[in-house]
């Protein structure tokens, strides 16, 4: 009898039920753990309009692997793939497996750690994101990355705000530090320096050391000067080619157009490199299947490599977001100093998803949205 009360007081479990999350904690000689089951979510069952999306309690929680982390999410932000997976975007790689849950940018805090995380605890404020293919989003009050895919948030800001930040801070720096390896002194064109991606890639690259022209929509000019930018001009009403001086080193094309294509190539130095974030190989693959699409993508971005290596002497490349603790960790250091930020247009709570997509889809809000947690 005695053994079983001691065996009690060393072990205590509950479960509760609050918003649909269902938990368990068990009690240790060497502390608490808490273990999530379940909890609530947006789910995508097809894709679809903004309509298509549901809010679910009970939406099991998977279990944690030995470099996962699982993070009690406090806000989430809506990028341009959110919005393109809703309605049909990578449905080749994706379909089988709806119902998907949404969303790649995180804030929050440290809920559990794997066996083998070693730089994250429990309790800790962390931001991130997820790689584009991943197919259990943050659009749920506990979301789970790996161990690289996190660094602390910086007190500086609020959860809000830095949801708004890794994933496009993230695809800006694989297209500067990893694809392209500009150093400093260089220059760079950033083609659609509004969005979260471009400005975000002003930022970093005037932090570096580098030379920054953007091409923008006219309310985004006072703000990319602001930022460092050399030059900020409206691609809407000017002679772009002829207005921007000099060449470049390095094109960062968000908008991905023929146009913008041509002028980004022809504005380059010989050795220089074009990046655009508009990459065939989803679409293609969307199109014709996996086992016409693929090849058919590759072939394509060879040709084109080829062609502009020997037309122009610089490299082509289509662009993505991948996961990079090195270059988390910067973001995390130039968000603290102040070096670094993508404003929050409008926040909406997590149980209006559709009302947020849904102004997205319709540009009613050019900027940036978050959804927040409760």
């Amino acid at each position: 009898m005695r053994s079983l009360l001691r065996f009690k007081q060393l072990q205590i479990s509950t479960t509760d039920h609050i918003q649909g999350l269902r938990y368990s904690t068990s009690k240790l000689g060497f502390g608490i753990r808490s273990i999530v089951t379940s909890c609530r979510a947006v789910l995508l069952p097809r894709f679809g309009g903004a309509d298509v999306l549901q809010v679910r309690d009970n939406v099991r929680v998977p279990d944690l692997k030995p470099n996962e982390v699982l993070v009690r999410a406090r806000a989430v932000s809506i990028n341009p793939l959110d919005t393109r997976m809703r309605a049909g975007y990578g449905r080749s790689l994706f379909e089988s497996l709806l119902p998907l849950i949404l969303g790649r940018d995180v804030s929050g805090e440290i809920a559990a750690v794997g066996d083998s995380v070693q730089t994250l605890k429990v309790g800790q404020e962390v931001f991130g994101a997820l790689h584009p293919t991943a197919v259990r989003g943050t659009y749920a009050d506990y979301a789970i990355l790996s161990e690289d895919q996190l660094t602390q948030k910086p007190t500086t800001i609020s959860h809000v705000e830095a949801s708004a930040i890794p994933f496009a801070a993230l695809t800006a720096w694989r297209a500067l530090k990893s694809t392209a390896r500009i150093t400093k002194g260089q220059r760079v064109l950033v083609v659609g320096g509004g969005g979260a991606v471009g400005y975000s890639a002003v930022q970093l690259a005037v932090a570096t050391g580098f030379a920054v022209s953007a091409t923008c929509e006219s309310e985004s000019i006072d703000r990319l000067l602001a930022a460092g930018a050399e030059q900020a001009l409206d691609y809407t009403s000017e002679d772009l080619e002829v207005t921007l001086k000099g060449q470049y080193n390095a094109v960062l094309d968000t908008i991905g157009i023929q146009q913008t294509e041509q002028m980004g190539i022809n504005l380059l130095k010989r050795g220089g490199h074009y990046m655009t974030l508009q990459g065939e190989s989803a679409s293609l693959t969307d199109r014709y299947g996996l086992a016409i699409g693929l090849p058919t993508a590759t072939a394509i971005l060879l040709k084109k490599q080829m062609q502009y290596r020997f037309s122009h002497g610089i490299e082509y490349w289509w662009t993505y977001m991948r996961t990079d603790a090195e270059g988390l960790d910067e973001i995390r250091r130039l968000t603290e100093a102040g070096r670094l930020k993508v404003p929050v247009q409008k926040t909406f709570p997590i149980t209006q998803v559709r009302e947020a997509h849904d102004v997205k889809d319709k540009r009613i809000i050019p900027g940036k949205v978050v959804l927040e947690f409760d």
